[in-house]
């Protein structure tokens, strides 16, 4: 628990205190965003915004991750390591495209197969890992069992265990049916959060409200862990769930911090760096606290809006008509008159009650099992 409360708090400080130096570096440079000239004409204020955010957001975590281990002296575990790694790498592809977007004064960056094929290599190298490296009494930090609020036995990826193959051939099977899983998860999250970065603070603030969720879930998972070698219905397998949840304080410090400079008028924004980045973050809980179907409702703000975007691009192509005004829907809300910040704070609202539905679902499932 001390673990988690040093992670929170370290990062929450050097975001709150460095971001400030860190616009200042962005300033002298001139690494302003450039706002596209199709959208919403209220953004046109926001062109010159220093960007690229996100290297601030996931340094803070990162830090404080490592004190919190330094402060208590654990050591890091593969599971945590391996959602840092996750989240850095794909910050990393986004830095580049904010790089590119910035030095040649556009808004495009990386183009979409570049960007495609980074998210891509990080995803699957992160998969392959998740599914050899040990952790917790050898357990790996991933399972080819999709799952819920934990494994769920007969959605297993690596379906060759029934084909009566040899068992290399299973075992190559089931790795790529889980990197092809994971690839999914990391496009998905990656897109759902760089999708729903378009208002001042609107991402910030609903990434707060998923990774706050995790730290409750993944506390919970550790006090109710099965026992080594043993895999029952009242507990959860989850191989470093403490350390997870020490991640996930890191990145709700590093958020809350940011979003002091983030919220509306916001003087600096996260970018692509920042979106890719806590979206691979997202991911990597998801699948280490064996809970990947759950997240989509926990983060059921990400996913409206990217399923907007969908409808959108579907119904135009389909029958040459927008169901939005314009998509994302937070932009659809502005066309409509609503002010900026009545969006930002409405939307916060969804999230937190989508959130709060995900963690009642996870205590739904718990409770009853403990009771019997």
């Amino acid at each position: 628990m001390i673990a988690i409360i040093i992670a929170g708090a370290t990062a929450l400080i050097l975001s709150i205190l460095g971001t400030p130096l860190y616009i200042r570096f962005l300033v002298a440079r001139q690494y302003g965003q450039f706002v596209r000239d199709d959208g919403p004409t209220t953004h046109s204020t926001k062109r010159g915004t220093p960007t690229m955010g996100g290297v601030a957001i996931i340094l803070a975590t990162i830090i404080g991750y490592t004190v919190s281990h330094l402060a208590t002296t654990r050591l890091p575990t593969t599971s945590a390591l391996l959602v840092l790694f996750l989240m850095a790498g794909l910050g990393l592809v986004g830095f580049l495209d904010d790089y590119l977007k910035i030095s040649h004064q556009r808004s495009l960056g990386l183009s979409a197969r570049g960007k495609l094929l980074g998210q891509g290599l990080v995803a699957t190298v992160f998969a392959v890992l998740a599914l050899v490296l040990p952790d917790r009494d050898g357990a790996t930090p991933a399972s080819t069992r999709i799952s819920f609020v934990r494994d769920i036995s007969w959605l297993d990826l690596d379906l060759a265990q029934n084909w009566q193959i040899p068992a290399a051939l299973a075992t190559v099977i089931g790795f790529v049916l889980f990197a092809i899983w994971a690839n999914f998860l990391v496009a998905a999250w990656g897109n759902g959060v760089n999708l729903t970065d378009g208002l001042d603070g609107l991402a910030t603030g609903a990434t707060i409200l998923f990774a706050g969720t995790y730290v409750l879930i993944c506390f919970w998972q550790w006090r109710q862990t099965c026992p080594p070698g043993f895999e029952l219905d009242n507990c959860y397998t989850a191989p470093a769930p403490l350390d997870t949840a020490v991640v996930c304080s890191a990145i709700v410090g590093a958020c809350i911090g940011f979003l002091w400079h983030n919220t509306s008028p916001a003087k600096i924004f996260m970018g692509d760096t920042g979106s890719l980045g806590l979206g691979g973050a997202l991911a990597g809980i998801t699948i280490v606290s064996r809970t990947e179907l759950l997240g989509a409702i926990i983060g059921g703000l990400f996913v409206i809006i990217s399923l907007s975007v969908i409808i959108q691009v579907a119904s135009f192509k389909a029958t040459g008509k927008r169901v939005f005004r314009m998509a994302p829907l937070q932009h659809h809300f502005e066309l409509k008159g609503w002010n900026e910040v009545t969006i930002v704070v409405r939307f916060w609202i969804v999230a937190g009650i989508l959130a709060l539905a995900g963690l009642g679902l996870f205590y739904v499932d718990a409770l009853p099992r403990l009771v019997s």
